[in-house]
């Protein structure tokens, strides 16, 4: 009788991997925040990273991403990543390392409780992605957020204690209820983030946008809301009658197709309530003049190979990359006392967009030859991270074009177009970069690179605003 062959199971993986571990236990370092300097805060993080790098993978710990990534030597990414992500908050938010330790929270235990929850109580994918699970989703929302309160309570009371012996205050007061909200808000967007089917750790887009936009919402003022509610009624009305002829008009163009005009009509509206017909006229010349240079020369870029796909048709996809940081911006108008500045971060991110899509259907036009932004080497047109001399001045003017209207309509004055140009111009150039860089490895979207230059475009425009007053 021939042997029976053993099948020999693999053990099931466990509940908490070592990496997960060491993520979360890390945060309790959080918890002193409030009895440090910003300055040691970054001392700590650099010794974090020091160790991470130095003494971990001296002692066998297996702290890879996955045990598939053994057959490569493994990669140590979310380990060294970690620190970093944690360097950046505290130098972004050194005068508001309640937010620095909120972002951490969402990171450390918000992605740390998601892999646990969709693994262990699996349940149906996201639509989005059919690798995540929504108990993995719900997971990070409700972490996330716990934590999230706890670190920012925790600061503000250091920070109370520290007001007590006359140091500087190292957090606002902010009623507990506004926090929670705001904390759970974060987590949600934390969430959408970490749920992205990209390649890049999420342990550095997570807790930049998370911190970002909780940033951005302690500017939320109940009295600002209230001053603009009289005329909100009526301006909700246009906007949707306005938004909806657009929609339909551009759909008969076949400039967008239909999931491209839902989402538009959203945005739209969005951005109308921000400033009336002003702030509108400010997306809708960058929906005019994007749609134009992706038509100009339509069957020359086709016989390329290099020009957009279904006719030049956009998708909800293209209509949330480079409209989406704009309408936000615009909802922070009539929802804060800082109008002026969250004003320049809207026309900064509209004007990047413009001059982004400009000087790629332009440059494609121009030349079949482009040089990446790192190299100079030469590349195909067309090719993520290239840029061309007559695309990029071409760019340069949209996003001038684009400025020079909110000027005119004066929703910013001299100086402020000025400034939203230049924040407008590093955008696109930040938006080339990701593209030599983390684009063309295969770890993000151009989706997600066109997202991220509209946003660094506006936060560098409100954060100029901000340090010179606005």
């Amino acid at each position: 009788m021939p042997e029976t062959a053993k099948v020999i199971t693999a053990p099931p993986a466990p509940l908490f991997s070592t990496r997960k571990i060491v993520h979360m236990s890390m945060l309790i370092f959080a918890f002193l925040l409030p009895y440090l300097t910003w300055q040691q805060a970054a001392g700590c993080a650099l010794l974090a990273l020091l160790f991470n790098v130095a003494v971990l993978p001296r002692i066998g710990a297996d702290l890879r991403k996955s045990p598939s990534s053994a057959a490569g030597g493994g990669v140590w990414t979310g380990i060294v990543i970690y620190p970093i992500s944690v360097l950046a908050l505290i130098l972004l938010y050194r005068h508001d390392l309640h937010i620095a330790a909120a972002a951490w929270a969402i990171m450390a235990l918000g992605d740390g409780t998601a892999s646990v929850a969709g693994g262990a109580l699996g349940g149906p994918a996201l639509p989005w992605n059919r690798e995540k699970t929504w108990s993995g989703f719900l997971g990070f929302i409700v972490a996330g957020t716990a934590g999230a309160y706890v670190l920012t309570r925790w600061v503000a009371v250091g920070a109370a204690l520290r007001l007590i012996h006359g140091a500087p205050a190292l957090a606002p007061e902010v009623a507990p209820g506004v926090v929670l909200r705001i904390c759970a808000a974060a987590a949600l967007v934390g969430a959408l983030v970490e749920s992205v089917p990209v390649r890049l750790d999420d342990n550095a887009t997570v807790p930049l946008v998370a911190g970002g936009f909780m940033y951005c919402l302690y500017f939320v003022e109940r009295s600002a809301l209230s001053s603009n509610l009289p005329f909100l009624g009526r301006r909700i009305l246009v906007a949707a009658a306005v938004n909806l002829a657009l929609a339909a008009v551009a759909l008969g163009l076949k400039l967008v197709n239909r999931s491209g005009a839902v989402c538009g009509f959203l945005l739209g509206v969005a951005v109308y309530l921000g400033w009336g017909y002003k702030s509108f006229l400010m997306m809708f010349a960058f929906f005019a003049i994007g749609s134009m240079a992706t038509r100009f020369g339509y069957a020359r870029k086709a016989a390329r190979g290099v020009a957009e796909r279904r006719g030049g048709a956009r998708s909800w996809r293209e209509a949330l990359a480079n409209s989406l940081a704009g309408a936000f911006f615009a909802l922070l108008v009539i929802t804060t006392h800082h109008q002026y500045a969250f004003l320049m971060a809207m026309i900064a991110a509209f004007a990047e967009a413009t001059g982004d899509t400009v000087s790629s259907e332009i440059g494609q036009y121009l030349s079949e030859r482009s040089y990446l932004i790192t190299t100079l080497k030469p590349v195909s047109a067309g090719e993520d991270g290239g840029i061309t001399i007559g695309g990029t001045v071409a760019g340069a003017l949209a996003s001038a074009v684009v400025v020079a209207l909110g000027l005119g309509l004066g929703l910013c004055g001299k100086g402020s177009a000025l400034i939203a140009l230049a924040a407008a111009v590093a955008g696109n150039l930040f938006d080339s970069l990701l593209g030599a860089t983390l684009e063309r490895r295969g770890l993000v979207t151009n989706g997600i690179v066109n997202f991220a230059g509209t946003s660094f475009a506006g936060a560098l425009a409100l954060t100029i605003a901000l340090c010179i007053g606005y």
